[in-house]
């Protein structure tokens, strides 16, 4: 079976006219009875009852067309959306971002992006660095945001935009609440919350403390930034964050760490040498021209 059988099928079901469909796609008459008879004879059925020039679908045809229409539909809807997903203007972005992302930065940025393109939609998936790279790997996402990837199965690309610094972050009414900054090694007996093992996050705060040779108590592990400020906000430990926007922070306090120092760089991770829609590449060169004043900006 081909599939313009059940193009010219749909066509002379809907005009039930031999000349008339033959005519409406540009073929001979017998041409077209030729396919029709080759369908049925695959089938194992007559599709039409005819007389003369005029046909009519028999309830084999009638129940083969409602299966017709439903193939064709879905097989023009998916060239649409092949269309609509490599047209610059209209088409859809796939970006990943670390959970610390989500509260302010990435809905910033895709709005400033939206000014300048609103047809374009995003599909979103918010995780930690390992997740996003399988994501990432599978085709799933165009690109993601996070911390330099260590350990990847595919060839990644990754162009550090910013850097981050972080913060010890404790409850308020905390004995050092009050100060500016502290020394790292000053809360190092503290109770840690922090994310869990997998997160970008985690494996920097972990590198910091390796820095000044302490192994922090760790009394929980989040998933989520916003959850482990609740957890220090509610007393429970102290945590190292980089500035959250969009959370309560009537409860906690930002403590800025002297030494050592304490940051982390973010960048844009892609595959090597796969294949950027024009809208996703579009988005790319928005998001390398919106962090170009950083010092880790192009």
């Amino acid at each position: 079976m081909e599939w313009q059988q059940l193009e010219y099928f749909q066509t002379l079901a809907r005009l039930q006219h031999v000349t008339r469909a033959a005519e409406h796609m540009s073929l001979s008459q017998p041409a077209l009875s030729r396919s029709i008879a080759r369908l049925e004879e695959e089938l194992g059925v007559q599709l039409f009852e005819r007389q003369g020039r005029n046909i009519m679908l028999n309830r084999y045809g009638q129940l083969f067309l409602k299966r017709v229409n439903r193939i064709l539909k879905e097989f023009n809807d998916g060239k649409q959306e092949l269309r609509d997903l490599v047209h610059p203007d209209h088409g859809e972005v796939g970006l990943g971002f670390l959970h610390t992302l989500g509260t302010s930065l990435i809905p910033d940025l895709i709005g400033a992006f939206r000014l300048t393109a609103p047809s374009i939609n995003f599909t979103l998936i918010q995780n930690h660095s390992y997740s996003l790279l399988e994501h990432l790997g599978a085709g799933e996402l165009d690109l993601c945001l996070l911390a330099e990837p260590t350990e990847t199965k595919l060839p990644i690309h990754w162009t550090p935009l910013w850097s981050e610094e972080l913060f010890a972050v404790v409850p308020l009414g905390h004995p050092l609440a009050d100060r500016e900054s502290i020394l790292l090694s000053e809360i190092a007996n503290e109770s840690f919350i922090f994310l869990k093992k997998g997160y970008a996050l985690r494996r920097t705060t972990d590198q910091l403390f390796q820095q000044i040779g302490v192994t922090p108590q760790i009394t929980f592990e989040g998933e989520e930034a916003a959850t482990v400020s609740g957890l220090v906000a509610a007393g429970l430990g102290v945590s190292l964050l980089p500035e959250l926007h969009g959370i309560n922070m009537s409860k906690i306090v930002q403590l800025r760490i002297r030494e050592p120092k304490c940051q982390r760089v973010i960048g844009m991770a892609l595959v090597q040498g796969g294949y950027l829609s024009p809208a996703a590449t579009r988005f790319k060169e928005f998001v390398l021209n919106h962090f170009s004043g950083t010092p880790y900006g192009s």
